[in-house]
């Protein structure tokens, strides 16, 4: 009897376990950078979008997937195919002198976005302790995220933090809690809605800049060579050309795609939830973190102490996706000057064998502290990071195209003709909105 019980849980645990592994070989580094894309300088700048411009920004979930898909796939490409970083590829193309400019405003864009980061992560928890001082919540999540980082093996906590992600699925939930007319939500995500004044081209900047971020660009690079690296293909990162096949080359790009569709899709639900709650209630721009939490509300109503559970939705979301976000924030700024400057690099080093790599990730963190400290609007400054991260994806995005279509760098590997239109689409875009938000301000201060 013991037998006959043992085969049929034999049968069923093995299909559980094929669909496990299966699932394991493509959630690598594509859906670390959808994940951390959806990082509190996301979730920020997406509320405040919809609680503006209700669902006026809704159709930008759908434009950008395929958009951000094609950059991640031509940065996954460039690192799985050269066994390097952005950064190293850019040096084979130029000089190492050319990349200090990049890399100077990657560095500046990540320390303001891990301040911003870590401000609102230290606004989330004051929700339940408003008694403990916002320095010391923020230097305690900085002091733990380095601890983890340089003594942990990445691979295992981003494993873990990969699951506090799924309180973001909350915002999907609230959106069929609320009172949402679907038909309006489906035209307004088909039918394009664009306003030419400051406050809505800021806004449009920060949504490129808070979904195709230059961090994912250097992260998802690296991250690919550090698949070669521990697949043995390769000795170090930067060193020698690994050998790729198209599996391997399909694997990366169903990870890259899982993780856009991830971002993407927890956006279009935070617009929703906004639209619907806060700006249908007048509430149009979102100065703390229990504004935004309230919008979860209608999810419990029905629970004894609603609005602190929303809350707690809320600071969850927001701690959980600040966690796994720093680290790749710093870790694309560690890979990016250690390339530049001949460093050895890698996170599955430990940091007496990449001494020089950890310091960045150090330094990165205790600027962002320090940034965090100015003590401006923690909401705020969570969209302005979005804005200047997309300052600093206009020339990243025209160096990659050039990268991926350089055949002496990426051999028969370079990019298609589908993926040239989504990148120059993308850069024209991202370009042509720059232009127009600076030509405004220039305009409205000739004017006062």
């Amino acid at each position: 009897m013991a037998t006959r019980q043992a085969v049929p849980e034999q049968r069923l645990r093995c299909p559980v376990m094929k669909i496990r592994d299966y699932l394991s070989r493509f959630l690598g580094p594509g859906l670390i950078s959808g994940a951390s894309d959806d990082d509190p300088s996301g979730i920020g700048t997406y509320a405040q979008g919809g609680a503006q411009f209700g669902l006026g920004l809704s159709w930008l979930a759908l434009f950008q997937l395929p958009l951000m898909t094609a950059i991640q796939e031509m940065c996954g490409r460039i690192g799985l195919t050269t066994g390097g970083g952005i950064i190293g590829a850019v040096g084979k193309k130029y000089s190492r002198k050319g990349v200090l400019p990049i890399v100077g405003l990657l560095l500046v864009s990540n320390c303001i976005t891990i301040g911003a980061d870590l401000g609102v992560m230290g606004s989330s928890v004051q929700i339940f302790f408003p008694g403990i001082p916002a320095v010391l919540v923020t230097v305690a999540f900085s002091a733990f995220v380095l601890f983890t980082e340089v003594f942990f093996s990445y691979a295992r906590y981003a494993r873990m933090l990969k699951y506090t992600t799924l309180v973001l699925f909350a915002y999907v939930a609230a959106a069929f809690a609320v009172n949402t007319d679907w038909s309006q939500v489906a035209l307004s995500t088909l039918i394009p809605h664009f306003e030419f004044n400051e406050n809505f081209l800021l806004m449009f900047l920060a949504f490129f800049g808070a979904t195709i971020s230059p961090y994912a660009f250097f992260w998802q690079a690296s991250e690919e060579a550090e698949e070669d690296l521990a697949k043995k293909k390769i000795p170090e990162i930067g060193t020698g050309r690994p050998r790729i096949t198209q599996r391997d080359i399909r694997v990366m790009r169903a990870d890259s795609v899982l993780g856009m569709v991830f971002s993407q899709v927890i956006m279009w639900f935070i617009i929703i939830v906004m639209a619907n709650t806060l700006h249908a209630n007048n509430v149009l721009e979102i100065q703390t973190a229990d504004q935004a939490a309230r919008a979860l509300e209608p999810l419990v109503h029905n629970f004894a102490n609603a609005g602190k559970i929303a809350e707690a939705l809320f600071a969850l979301g927001i701690i959980g996706t600040g966690l796994l976000a720093i680290p790749v924030l710093a870790g694309s700024s560690a890979y990016a000057i250690s390339e530049g400057l001949g460093w050895k690099q890698g996170l599955s080093k430990k940091p007496g064998q990449a001494k020089g790599f950890y310091l960045v990730i150090v330094a990165s963190t205790v600027l962002g502290l320090w940034i965090n400290l100015i003590h401006l609007d923690p909401i705020m400054m969570l969209v302005y990071a979005s804005v200047i991260s997309g300052i600093v994806t206009v020339p990243m995005l025209f160096v990659i195209l050039k990268i991926s279509n350089d055949r002496r760098i990426l051999g028969s590997r370079t990019n298609g003709l589908l993926s040239n239109i989504l990148g120059c689409v993308t850069l024209v875009i991202m370009s042509a909105s720059l232009v127009a938000m600076l030509a405004i301000l220039f305009l409205q201060k000739m004017t006062t």
